[in-house]
């Protein structure tokens, strides 16, 4: 029997673009990706920035902590504006505004002009919060944790792009005659573009739901007319978000200082670091999906208990991972360690996503735009260990490998079963 097109998809065929739920599905992961390209553009190009702008370890730090604090109260608001405006909306609106301060970067001269516009620049990472709410609303209970996660993962892949592309495309620049100092401004200006061609692909390819845009249905027991704010006595949320902001918070906190530590420690030129900080972005290409399916897989077999139980076993090998890079003392260990900690830092991703649309269904937007605030809250409070002046790199991601090992306790500890609890059907993953 042939599925309704207005319904959501009880089976992802990644490679293919058929039907309302499949075009959402790769639009709204591409506009996570070049969200993500700009949001961590500069990354790669703080040495060449750090050295413009004379800026001291403290200030790059400083820049890190607003690179990502501005985004959680991005994120919590963008929850709320999914479940009122509509995903879709939200979207456009959100590439929109964020392009400019993107594009615009390239006007700082100073230490604090630069700042400012770094933190303009975070609000671009709540963009995360719509993939997965709008990827939630088109698929089934029984898939929504690997959609979550494939969207999620590939969107993710930006900053892995970014950290490989933006090395080269500052290089092109300065090869056509320009300075260090203008060509990493410029460089700046092709992210923005790209979210402002993304916006346009949202508004002629997207609906907020398989049945339409919210001003075009009925959208009673579609999305609340108000937020259930009692939901957030829910220990299991709280407990996510402290689960998230040791993965992603740890992620994004990685790709910001991922080329000034292989360039600081291991002697590597700025092309040189941005490509292996960009491997461990490009884990995202299978990483996250991984934890998606086997999240879905467990809560076949052994309800939402089991989820909860494979986030904490991602989450204990994570840590276990970066206490290893923190010791690294080749580039080759160096590597083969970031590549074990990547993997389960990103199965931690989706396994978190694939159980927080079944943390409670009428509040989706509010409980992704939470968990998702938790993992820039990481990011903002491993920030100040590399902000520290006192505190080496090294020395910082052995401290946060240890944060992430009490986290998984913390997890395993949460019962995350409870009794209305839905059985599902095996989830399906298709390439044609």
């Amino acid at each position: 029997m042939q599925q309704s097109t207005t319904q959501p998809l009880d089976k992802l065929n990644i490679f293919s673009l058929k039907g309302i739920q499949m075009r959402t599905f790769h639009t709204t992961w591409l506009m996570f990706f070049v969200c993500f390209f700009g949001w961590f553009g500069l990354a790669p190009l703080m040495p060449t920035i750090r050295e413009e702008l004379h800026l001291s370890k403290s200030e790059v730090g400083t820049l890190i902590i607003v690179s990502v604090s501005s985004t959680i109260v991005a994120r919590l608001l963008i929850g709320k504006l999914c479940d009122t405006w509509g995903p879709r909306k939200t979207a456009i609106r959100l590439l929109l505004i964020g392009s400019l301060p993107v594009m615009l970067v390239g006007l700082a001269t100073d230490y604090t002009s630069f700042l400012l516009f770094r933190a303009a620049i975070g609000i671009i990472g709540a963009s995360f919060v719509i993939t997965q709410f709008h990827t939630s609303m088109m698929f089934a209970s029984s898939i929504k944790g690997t959609a979550n996660a494939v969207a999620g993962g590939w969107g993710n892949l930006g900053g892995g792009v970014t950290n490989m592309v933006m090395p080269l495309i500052f290089a092109a620049i300065v090869a056509m005659g320009f300075t260090k100092g203008e060509a990493w401004r410029y460089a700046m200006i092709v992210p923005g573009v790209m979210m402002l061609i993304v916006a346009f692909l949202y508004y002629r390819f997207t609906k907020d739901t398989p049945a339409g845009n919210y001003d075009e249905i009925n959208r009673t027991g579609t999305t609340p007319k108000s937020t259930d704010w009692s939901v957030l006595k829910d220990w299991r949320i709280w407990a996510l978000t402290v689960a998230y902001a040791m993965c992603f918070g740890m992620e994004i906190t990685f790709d910001n200082v991922a080329a000034l530590h292989f360039t600081d420690t291991f002697k590597l030129s700025q092309s040189a670091a941005g490509f292996w900080a960009g491997i461990f972005g490009f884990m995202n290409l299978f990483a996250r999906a991984l934890g998606g399916v086997f999240s879905d897989k467990a809560g076949k077999r052994f309800g939402m208990q089991g989820k909860g139980t494979l986030l904490a076993i991602v989450l204990l090998l994570e840590g276990a991972g970066l206490l290893l890079f923190s010791h690294a003392g080749t580039l080759p260990l160096a590597i083969a360690s970031m590549l074990s900690f990547a993997l389960f830092l990103k199965m931690a991703n989706g396994a978190t996503y694939g159980i927080v649309p079944f943390i409670n269904k009428e509040n989706v937007g509010l409980i992704s735009g939470i968990v998702g605030a938790g993992g820039n809250l990481g990011g903002m409070l491993f920030g100040f260990l590399f902000k520290s002046a006192t505190i080496s790199y090294a020395q910082a991601f052995t401290y946060i490998g240890y944060a992430v090992i009490t986290a998984s306790a913390l997890v395993f500890l949460t019962r995350f079963y409870k009794k209305e609890e839905e059985t599902v059907a095996v989830p399906e993953i298709s390439f044609v």
